[in-house]
């Protein structure tokens, strides 16, 4: 497994390889450099001795198979080395070098560990730049183990000790991307100035509404009234960017859905979320983009309606939403217009510069499953899919998401029809016991299915004595509300959703579901990707250049990955006492 080799460790090692040999790494021989010893050449060195220098030895040559990207190497040479034979700096050194492989294999619980020994109190008397390692070292690891908070306060305190621009660079969009996912659940000062002005900020970007200029006011009021705190002297590039992005007003668009068909119910659903955010903005600002709605289902040849839109004035096309139109524009080598389409091509390759990809896909939620489980220190997961293409997409990215978490996949079973269900439910159990600790086996179930097999799920569990297993679910079981008796069979479930449909009290969901009401039913998180296109069509720019920047949008926190696709982050919520609770955000305890 490779790993990201960060300036702090290269010129630690450097340090350390030097202060190891008896003569200097860079004489001169001639014109000629003396090149570094390899890993190899390190623990020839240092031989089967056990002296203190043989010891640094190895442990230099265990930093540089670290920064070299082989884990397995680094642990082995660092399991050969005492470290309570050595001096406090180096002790301190293979706690941090430990932590970070634990961190690398997934290992969260064990990296928290091992910066235990030996005791941090002891870290100030080692030179600054150790302690600064240490610490960064100490940050990564806490926000992995879910303490996001205590993760920004350690970015906090470091930040003012960092001298190259590298590191203060990746150190700052730490601490703004901590921020971000922690403002909009504290909203009590903690006693930090410091701490609470970043907490301010961006709760102040959050809630001053979806428009830009709306933004930009927040961003512009909290530098005029916090002018000696870090952040408005030094404001993240997202912030820096979006405050330019008031010239890119997109005059008119292009709105490419089915209004017939199959789709038509999702086209329509899709629209008219667009359209909303559209009256919204001409309500606040005076001014939206003209928006001209073209039938994809009319729609024979993509070259003519470019062509049509371009006439038009179209700056951009929202859309399509079928996949084959997507999969089109995907294997294009360049597009007319930039476009955001409403769905995902199903091709490995990143498409035209211009295409943006855009969808509620399920296998964003099966990421956020991964992400809150390992948060929540859980490591052996059982999976229940639907025994259908779509099934074997989500456990497969899944699959991928806990494995790379350091997850075991335990056992899986595929949903069939719903009298099989509890079938499954106990074949999946048995499969279980017949490991030698039978249920313990276990830390959580992942569940993807609707709301009528997930009620057969829990009460089965319960049958089988497996009440207690925890289980994580995607956003299918939950249809905007419940029915009577529904809450009892799905309680203490968690599950990841969309804004839209946890926030009842959302002004412009109140308006929007007035005239069409069903938008509080699962269709609202298509009312809520609608807005959101509106939303991102004016931010595309920025989400693209901006490493770390995001949208907090209706259909959850919206960024881009490296091939222009949409990634969702969702918050989450659980069923209490027949009522849907929202839960505290990751990497937050409760």
């Amino acid at each position: 497994m490779m790993t990201r080799l960060y300036p702090f460790v290269i010129l630690f090692l450097l340090a350390l390889l030097v202060a190891c040999r008896n003569t200097p790494t860079a004489q001169q021989e001639g014109t000629q450099a003396v090149e570094p010893p390899s890993v190899e050449q390190l623990l020839k060195k240092a031989g089967r001795g056990q002296s203190e220098k043989a010891q640094k030895l190895r442990l230099s040559a265990a930093e540089l198979a670290f920064a070299q990207g082989d884990i397995e190497s680094s642990s082995t040479i660092l399991a050969q080395i005492t470290q309570a034979s050595l001096p406090l700096a180096e002790q301190m050194q293979i706690s941090a070098l430990t932590a970070e492989i634990a961190l690398a294999q997934g290992q969260n619980k064990a990296a928290m560990a091992a910066l235990e020994q030996p005791a941090p109190a002891h870290l100030d008397e080692l030179p600054l730049s150790q302690q600064i390692r240490y610490q960064q070292v100490r940050a990564r690891v806490l926000e992995a183990n879910g303490q996001a908070l205590a993760a920004l306060r350690v970015r906090l305190y470091i930040a003012p000790l960092l001298e190259e621009e590298a590191q203060q660079a990746s150190n700052d969009e730490a601490i703004w991307t901590l921020t971000k996912d922690l403002a909009p659940s504290i909203h009590e000062t903690l006693g930090d100035s410091v701490l609470d002005g970043w907490l301010t900020l961006a709760r102040s970007v959050s809630e001053a509404g979806a428009l830009l200029y709306q933004q930009q006011d927040a961003i512009r009021t909290f530098v005029q009234n916090n002018p000696g705190h870090p952040a408005a002297q030094k404001l993240p590039p997202e912030l820096l960017q979006l405050l330019t992005q008031q010239d890119q007003y997109l005059s008119r668009v292009a709105l490419l859905l089915p209004q017939q068909g199959s789709l038509a119910a999702v086209g329509q659903a899709l629209r008219d979320g667009f359209i909303a955010a559209q009256w919204q903005a001409l309500k606040a600002q005076g001014r939206a983009p003209l928006v001209d709605v073209y039938d994809s289902e009319r729609i024979s040849d993509m070259d003519a309606f470019y062509q049509q839109a371009k006439a038009s004035g179209a700056l951009m096309v929202i859309g399509p939403l079928e996949k084959p139109l997507v999969r089109q524009l995907a294997m294009r080598e360049q597009l007319p217009l930039p476009t955001l389409a409403l769905n995902y091509a199903d091709v490995q390759h990143s498409g035209p510069a211009d295409l943006f990809q855009f969808g509620l896909a399920a296998e964003d939620e099966a990421r956020e499953v991964a992400r809150r489980a390992a948060a929540d220190g859980m490591r052996r997961a059982v999976v229940m899919v639907p025994k259908s293409e779509w099934g074997e997409r989500v456990l497969d990215v899944f699959h991928q998401s806990w494995s790379a978490l350091g997850g075991e996949l335990v056992a899986v079973e595929y949903l069939d029809q719903p009298v099989q269900i509890s079938d499954q439910v106990a074949n999946l159990l048995r499969q279980l016991r017949a490991t030698s600790d039978g249920f313990a086996s276990a830390d959580f179930m992942f569940l993807a299915a609707t709301s009528q097999q997930a009620q057969q799920v829990k009460p089965t569990l319960a049958y089988h004595r497996a009440a207690n297993l925890p289980v994580y679910a995607t956003s299918h079981l939950y249809n905007g509300s419940l029915m009577a008796g529904q809450g009892r069979d799905l309680e203490g479930i968690f599950f990841c959703e969309t804004p839209w449909l946890l926030d009842a009290s959302n002004p412009l969901r109140q308006q929007v579901a007035s005239n069409w009401p069903e938008a509080n039913s699962s269709l609202g998180r298509l009312y809520a990707m609608g807005i959101d296109a509106y939303h991102l069509a004016s931010r595309l720019s920025l989400l693209k250049d901006v490493a770390g920047s995001s949208y907090e949008g209706l259909s959850g926190q919206l960024s881009l990955d490296n091939n222009l696709r949409i990634v969702r982050r969702l918050p989450w919520a659980t069923f209490r006492n027949g009522q849907v609770q929202r839960l505290s955000p990751i990497g937050e305890a409760p």
